[in-house]
């Protein structure tokens, strides 16, 4: 049985479009938005100081595409009737998780296993 068959009024469609587009926006705030990665002077004096930034700028790029990996898995799921499902055991995703976390993949007692 699918989350979507309930009787919740949740609109998952809406609250991963939602998170996709907060992703993208903070990508191109860091300067990893579609127009390529971030740009910094050659010339700065503290060169050390513009590389540990990059660095952290570019591991929360990372988890940021993660996270986006998700959500676009998740769209893709919603598209081919599948959201909601538990990868593991196949069973449902409680609508609350899905609330709380709109590309989760598991259903709780599976995603604890995992841990």
């Amino acid at each position: 049985m699918s989350v979507l068959n309930d009787s919740s009024t949740v609109d998952y469609k809406l609250l991963l479009e939602q998170e996709k587009a907060e992703l993208l926006a903070k990508l191109a705030e860091l300067g990893f938005g579609e127009e390529g990665g971030l740009n910094y002077d050659p010339n700065f004096a503290d060169s050390s100081q513009v590389t540990a930034e990059r660095g952290e700028a570019e591991a929360l790029a990372a988890k940021l595409r993660e996270t986006l990996a998700e959500v676009e898995h998740a769209l893709t799921k919603l598209a081919e009737g599948t959201y909601g499902i538990c990868e593991v055991c196949g069973g449902p995703i409680d609508a609350a998780r899905l609330e709380a976390k709109p590309a989760a993949r598991l259903c709780i007692k599976c995603a604890s296993q995992r841990r």
